[in-house]
């Protein structure tokens, strides 16, 4: 499919990652007429911005693209980088979803006047899914190192770096991952964590993202948090699907050879500086992961379950210390997993708010005809996951639907214009 200059689309959907294709999805249920730009390729975030031996740290099950759930050999397993990109491209070919590849969006004014690559175009509606991850984020001190730096999302194996240790800043799910990876392939590897918690992989008889689907927490909307604003930015709990699924226990690597630090907080050309928080970021981790088993305990007693005892987790390791500071001799790479933000700069709208966060509910905008998809706890934990994005797609696609029949919202109510 080609776009044509000066085309008017009544429905414009902007990124062809899982949130894109399932708007697509569920606008083609309706029948509402559309097109999907993707800057490069379907899936191009899992291609291009994902290591070599990335895998789901949740389940294939939970992979329930609206009219393409998982229905491989392994559903309790967890789909490796290639296959995520398998599984999209095959749900593109199965619909026939309306999409242009290689065309980036530049420029969204007000009126729905679209800016792109390929022409401009206008639009009825616009459906922003462009995903969370976006500018790679990198604090200024790396600006005074002189060792060769990653940002995560350029990191793609051991072998791509030059002999030596590794320096790896962070400890979501990236940054442990990716310390794993090169711990397992033998690099010597020096972490500084931070406050991300960790979870446990499996608990009394079943993996924990289960127990959690099953409890109802992926269901759980934004609005039923007293501080849904602190909720949105909470970092992922880090576990890994590698080999089947496993804990990440930091402690563990550290018996086995890994440098553990607190927090990066300085540096200059020959030194790194950390908090003196190690500790502490290791024990709030533990704490978050034995708090989830507390209540997936109570869920198994209060349902009358029948699932095996299981001993609750012992740590391995405690620090006596913790360094403060690490010379950079003998350090051959340093891998930021310090996250993304967002760059919505293109948008020329006003739906901002003063941390240029899209302020919505449920993606629906103060714009009318303008929503969001996609984003980290849109609506709730799995908004931003192959397992919750279905419904966020069915609700904006039934607000786009009614907007073209004259139904607007007010205060909560609706009314038709005639």
């Amino acid at each position: 499919m080609q776009l044509t200059d000066g085309a008017h689309h009544p429905v414009v959907v902007i990124g062809g990652g899982q949130a894109g294709l399932a708007t697509s999805w569920q606008l083609s249920r309706h029948g509402v007429d559309h097109v999907v730009l993707e800057a490069d390729r379907v899936g191009a975030e899992w291609r291009n911005r994902r290591w070599d031996s990335f895998c789901l740290v949740t389940p294939n099950w939970q992979c329930r693209l609206p009219g393409f759930p998982y229905d491989g050999a392994d559903p309790d397993g967890f789909m490796v980088r290639d296959e995520i990109v398998d599984y999209l491209e095959n749900y593109r070919q199965a619909f026939d979803v309306p999409i242009v590849e290689g065309v980036r969006a530049t420029r969204l004014d007000a009126g729905f006047r679209l800016v792109t690559t390929a022409g401009t175009i206008t639009a009825g509606q616009v459906v922003v899914a462009t995903g969370p991850y976006q500018s790679p984020k990198i604090p200024r001190l790396a600006e005074r190192l002189s060792v060769m730096q990653l940002h995560s999302s350029q990191y793609k194996r051991s072998e791509q770096l030059p002999d030596g240790d590794v320096v790896v800043v962070g400890t979501g799910q990236s940054g442990c991952q990716i310390a794993e990876d090169l711990h397992l392939a033998g690099r010597t590897v020096h972490l500084a964590t931070g406050s991300a918690p960790r979870v446990a992989r499996f608990y009394r008889g079943l993996d924990v993202v289960t127990w959690l689907d099953r409890m109802g927490y992926y269901r759980k909307g934004i609005e039923e948090f007293d501080d849904a604003d602190a909720v949105r930015l909470r970092a992922n709990h880090y576990v890994t699907g590698r080999d089947g699924g496993r804990d990440i226990d930091l402690r563990k690597f550290a018996l086995e050879g890994m440098r553990l630090y607190g927090r990066l907080i300085d540096a200059d050309r020959d030194t790194l500086r950390f908090a003196d928080d190690l500790k502490q970021n290791l024990d709030h981790a533990d704490a978050v992961s034995e708090g989830i088993k507390d209540s997936i305990d109570a869920y198994i007693a209060a349902e009358r379950i029948d699932a095996p005892e299981e001993a609750r987790y012992e740590p391995v390791w405690h620090p006596d210390t913790a360094p403060e500071t690490h010379s950079l001799q003998g350090i051959a790479a340093v891998i930021w997993s310090t996250g993304f933000r967002r760059d919505d700069s293109w948008i020329r709208v006003p739906v901002f708010d003063g941390q240029g966060y899209p302020t919505h509910r449920r993606g629906v905008t103060n714009v009318p005809g303008l929503y969001f998809i996609g984003l980290p706890w849109q609506h709730t934990w799995g908004s931003g996951r192959f397992g919750g994005v279905a419904d966020d797609a069915q609700y904006v696609a039934e607000r786009i639907v009614e907007q073209r029949a004259g139904v607007h919202w007010i205060a909560g109510l609706h009314r038709t214009v005639a």
